[in-house]
C-alpha cells in the first residue's frame, strides 16, 4: 500500500489494507477533511497479471457517476438554466409524449418519475452505447407507473434523463460539461464520463470476485442466469428483507439494472467507458471524487474556486418526500436531489450525502464535518444496494475523527498490503 495520510487516520488504512487482503484486485481512498487532504492512500493489483496500483490509476465506477451528474444538473440550476420544478419537456419537448408531459426534474432527480423501467425500452444492453437510440428510446417510454407516487431507482436511465436536459440548456456534451464545468476548474485529473484514450490507458481492469452468489451466476448464459439469481441471491436477500418487514420484487430489479445482455456487457472495456452513460460508466480515481466531494462539504466552494452557491446546494441536499411505495430498492434511500444517504459501519451521519456504486465504488460528503471520502476498486461484485466496503471506510474515517487528530501528515508505510 503506498500513498500519504495523516497520522490520526491510521483506522482507515488499516481498513483499507484489511480490504486489499480480502477482495481481488485494488482499491484507493482519499479523505478531506476541514479543507485538507488527511488520507491519499492506493494498493493492489490494477488487473489480472498483477501490475501493481499506480498513483494515477483510475476505476470503472458504476452508479458512482450519477453523484457527478446530480452536481452537473445542480450547477446549471445556479446558473438560472434550471429550475427543480421545471418540467422536463420544457427543455426537451419530445419528451412529452405518453404520459410524461407533467414530469418535474426533481421528480427525475428524486427517482419518482417512474421511467426505470429499461428493460422495457430497449432490446439489448448495447444500445446504451448509442446516445441518440437512448433518447429516442425514453421519448417513446410510458412510465411504469404514475409519476410522483412511488420511487423506483433510475439505475441505468437516470444518467440520459439528466444528461439529455443538460444537454439541451446548454448546448454541450455530457463529457464536455464534466470536463470544462467540474474537472478544469477543480483541477481533477481522474473524473471522466466518456474517457478519452489518455484516460482508458490508466484504467484498472474490472475484476470479478470469484466468491458469493452473484459471480457463478453472471457466467452463464442470461435466462439461466436469471433463474439462479431468482433462487439463490434474491431468494437470500429477499428472506433477509422480510425478516425487517421489507418485500422485494425481482421484476422491477430487472427492469430497472438488467436489459437483456447485460450478463455479457463489459464496463471495463474500452468501447465502453469511451461512450457516454451518465448513471453507470464514469472513469474516476479516489483523489477527485474526494476533492468534488471536499468542494461540496464546504459550501460549494473550496480554495477560492465555487462550483455552486450555498444557496442551491441546500435546495439540492435538502431531503425528498419518501414516496409509501418504493420499488427496486424496497428501502429508504433518503433521497436528496441525484444524491442519497449514507450508511457506515459506524452509523448513518444526518447531513451526509453522495452515491454509492455496484462493484463497491462510493463517494460522499458530510457538511456538518467539513468531511468528504471516496473509494474506487477494480474488484469484487457488490450489490445494487451497494458494498460494505465503502461502509466499512466510512466507518473507519468516522472512528478517526472521533479522536480529533491534531498532528501533521505523514508517508503511509510502503509494502504494506
Amino acid at each position: 500500500m503506498e500513498g500519504e495520510l495523516h497520522p490520526g487516520f491510521t483506522p482507515v488504512a488499516d481498513t483499507l489494507r484489511r480490504l486489499l487482503r480480502g477482495y481481488p484486485g485494488g482499491a484507493a481512498v482519499c479523505v478531506w477533511h476541514e479543507g485538507e487532504c488527511v488520507v491519499d492512500l492506493w494498493g493492489g493489483a490494477r488487473d489480472r497479471s498483477g501490475r501493481r496500483w499506480q498513483h494515477d490509476t483510475l476505476a470503472p465506477s458504476f452508479s458512482t457517476t450519477k453523484g457527478v451528474a446530480s452536481t452537473l444538473v445542480h450547477v446549471m440550476v445556479d446558473r438560472g438554466l434550471l429550475d427543480y420544478d421545471d418540467r422536463v419537456a420544457k427543455h426537451w419537448p419530445e419528451f412529452a409524449r405518453n404520459g410524461k408531459e407533467a414530469i418535474t426534474l426533481r421528480q427525475v432527480m428524486a427517482h419518482q418519475s417512474g421511467l426505470y423501467h429499461v428493460r422495457q425500452m430497449i432490446d439489448h444492453a448495447e444500445e446504451m452505447l448509442d446516445w441518440d437510440g437512448m433518447i429516442r428510446a425514453i421519448e417513446r417510454a410510458a412510465p411504469i407507473h404514475p409519476p410522483g407516487t412511488r420511487t423506483g431507482y433510475h439505475g441505468l436511465t437516470y444518467g440520459f434523463l439528466v444528461g439529455e436536459i443538460l444537454q439541451r440548456v446548454t448546448g454541450r456534451s455530457f463529457p464536455e460539461l464534466v470536463e470544462q464545468e467540474l474537472a478544469r476548474p477543480l483541477g481533477l485529473r481522474g473524473l471522466y464520463v466518456g474517457a478519452p484514450t489518455e484516460a482508458i490507458a490508466r484504467a484498472a481492469e474490472l475484476m470479478q470476485t470469484g466468491r458469493g452468489l452473484l459471480s457463478g451466476a453472471l457466467r452463464l448464459p442470461e435466462a439461466v442466469a436469471l433463474a439462479r439469481l431468482r433462487r439463490t441471491w434474491f431468494a437470500v436477500l429477499q428472506r433477509m428483507l422480510a425478516g425487517v418487514g421489507v418485500s422485494l420484487d425481482f421484476e422491477s430489479l430487472l427492469d430497472a439494472l438488467a436489459p437483456r445482455g447485460i450478463s455479457s456487457f463489459d464496463f471495463g472495456s474500452e468501447r465502453v467507458l469511451r461512450a457516454c452513460i451518465p448513471a453507470a460508466n464514469g472513469l474516476f480515481d479516489a483523489r477527485s471524487l474526494a476533492k468534488l466531494y471536499a468542494v461540496l462539504a464546504h459550501g460549494g466552494e473550496l480554495g477560492g474556486v465555487r462550483i455552486l452557491s450555498k444557496e442551491t446546494l441546500a435546495r439540492a441536499t435538502r431531503r425528498q418526500s419518501a414516496t409509501p411505495s418504493r420499488v427496486v430498492i424496497p428501502f429508504d434511500m433518503r433521497w436528496r436531489l441525484g444524491w442519497h444517504g449514507v450508511f457506515t459501519t459506524r452509523g448513518i451521519p444526518p447531513q451526509a450525502f453522495g452515491h454509492f456504486g455496484f462493484g463497491g465504488s462510493g463517494a460522499w460528503a458530510d457538511p456538518s464535518r467539513r468531511l468528504a471520502v471516496a473509494l474506487v476498486v477494480n474488484g469484487g461484485v457488490g450489490t445494487p444496494f451497494g458494498d460494505l466496503r465503502i461502509a466499512r471506510i466510512g466507518g473507519a474515517v468516522l472512528q478517526a475523527l472521533a479522536r480529533r487528530p491534531r498532528t501533521t501528515r505523514r508517508r503511509a508505510a510502503a509494502g504494506a498490503s
